[in-house]
């Protein structure tokens, strides 16, 4: 019995020892995915089970800030804008900052607690009030991951609490965090808050690589149990500027020592050409149906708080690099200036599709009025002899407004000439130009208008194209 019980005991030890962590058997059989890409270039510097398909967690935030930076930038809402917590967004389980049923939050307190403590209650709070409601506001989510090139994401609510449809990848968490950061340079900046003070508390930020890993400037933490913990970072120093994303982390410190270790070896690695992170990784092929990993019911109890074992030993690190070679590019598609059904109205086909519905009862009371159509290429008289063709090298540096984009030039010049029409004196000295740029065989002309004096004269003049019914976007060249 005694030889029996030692034998089953050293057993036992050698199996913990060949699943720890940092082993080759954790590497196989964990939930572990992780991805680095160059933010200017799209270039893949790093991956590991990239496309597989994982939990998002807190992550989801992500997506609900990215919607509601949008709403800001369009004008229908300000940063002062009061939010209604409803009995539903209060009930939500933590982290959350403790809202009550029938009181209100202004925007940029739901952006606060978004960022920082990754609060559940304002999360729901800010998708029921753009969306009308958190299912539909989920719609809008997804069709805006679709719009953004993110083929294997589909959402079901506003803040990440566990839902088994509710599923993502480490690329396509790549490619949204570099679309914030592109899309919104006058928001982005609430992704580095350390602390906000909301009533009588100090609330601290979950990312614990703000101010400690060199270059990093946000994004999002996320945990739950049936995902593990998640992480995705931005990373800029020396001109160089990274994405990196972490999945299915055994623990908050192995997450934060492996993202320390990606960024450490990959940010030196970046390219510091002047690329602005338009050319994307390349999109994945078609998603598989979902593998959940764990049963429904476990996932639909795994309400633990987020970040609760943040203060986990770090373990061993996978090895990054792992020998693989992903030169993906490609174009980012982009709602926000190509041509698309108002996600406004949309509705998702089972294959996950935008389609357009009439607006539901419950717009009426959502307080949020519905996105303007982006314009369409129009045929209006072309001025050839005031558009110049450029290069992406030969555009000039400084901020542009790009309205949008065409595999046809003359397209992009009747683009141009009907935003000059509608925006009248905001474009009156800006210079009216098409970029073209290489995509597969053939190329793809960006309508932009250069000349601007910096980053507000370029977005304060995209509000005004956005109010008139023109989708833009401003852009540091």
């Amino acid at each position: 019995m005694f030889v029996f019980r030692t034998v089953t005991c050293l057993l036992f030890v050698a199996a913990l020892l060949l699943t720890g962590s940092g082993s080759p058997a954790f590497a196989k059989a964990s939930k572990y995915a992780g991805i680095v890409v160059d933010a200017k270039t799209g270039n893949v510097l790093y991956s590991e089970n990239p496309d597989n398909l994982r939990y998002p967690a807190s992550l989801t935030k992500m997506m609900t800030l990215y919607l509601v930076f949008e709403a800001l930038e369009s004008g229908r809402i300000t940063l002062n804008t009061r939010v209604p917590v409803s009995k539903n967004a209060a009930a939500e389980p933590p982290s959350k900052l403790g809202l009550r049923p029938g009181s209100t939050i202004t925007v940029e307190q739901g952006i606060l607690g978004l960022v920082t403590r990754s609060a559940n209650d304002a999360a729901t709070a800010l998708g029921e009030f753009i969306g009308g409601s958190e299912g539909r506001f989920a719609q809008l989510m997804t069709a805006k991951a679709r719009a953004l090139g993110m083929t294997r994401t589909t959402y079901r609510n506003a803040n990440g609490l566990p839902n088994t449809a509710q599923m993502t990848t480490a690329r396509d968490q790549a490619r949204l965090g570099i679309a914030l950061r592109k899309h919104f340079p006058q928001y982005y900046h609430y992704f580095s808050t350390r602390s906000f003070k909301f009533g009588k508390q100090v609330i601290g930020n979950h990312n614990r690589l703000l101010g400690v890993v060199k270059g990093v400037d946000g994004i999002k933490t996320g945990y739950t149990q049936a995902a593990g913990f998640n992480l995705v970072t931005s990373a800029q120093a020396d001109g160089r500027s990274i994405v990196g994303v972490v999945l299915g982390a055994p623990s908050g410190g192995w997450r934060n020592a492996q993202m320390t270790k990606l960024v450490k070896a990959y940010l030196p690695k970046a390219s510091r050409g002047r690329g602005n992170g338009e050319e994307v990784v390349a999109k994945a092929e078609p998603a598989p149906a979902p593998e959940v990993e764990e049963d429904t019911q476990a996932a639909a109890a795994a309400y633990a708080p987020e970040e609760s074992e943040d203060n986990a030993a770090s373990a061993a690190l996978a090895p990054a690099g792992h020998g693989v070679v992903l030169p993906q590019t490609g174009p980012l598609p982009d709602s926000r200036y190509q041509s698309q059904p108002d996600l406004a109205n949309a509705t998702l086909s089972p294959d996950g599709t935008a389609g357009v519905r009439q607006k539901a009862s419950d717009d009426e009371n959502s307080g949020i009025q519905p996105l303007a159509a982006p314009i369409p290429a129009a045929s209006v008289g072309t001025n050839d002899q005031d558009i110049d063709t450029l290069t992406t090298a030969s555009t000039p540096k400084g901020w542009v407004v790009q309205v949008g984009v065409s595999p046809d030039a003359k397209m992009a010049m009747d683009l141009l000439d009907a935003a000059k029409a509608k925006g009248g004196k905001v474009l009156r000295s800006a210079k009216p130009i098409t970029v073209a740029v290489a995509s597969g065989s053939g190329k793809l002309y960006r309508a932009r208008f250069a000349g601007f004096e910096g980053q507000t004269d370029a977005v304060n003049a995209c509000k005004v194209l956005k109010r008139r019914g023109v989708s833009c976007w401003a852009s540091a060249q």
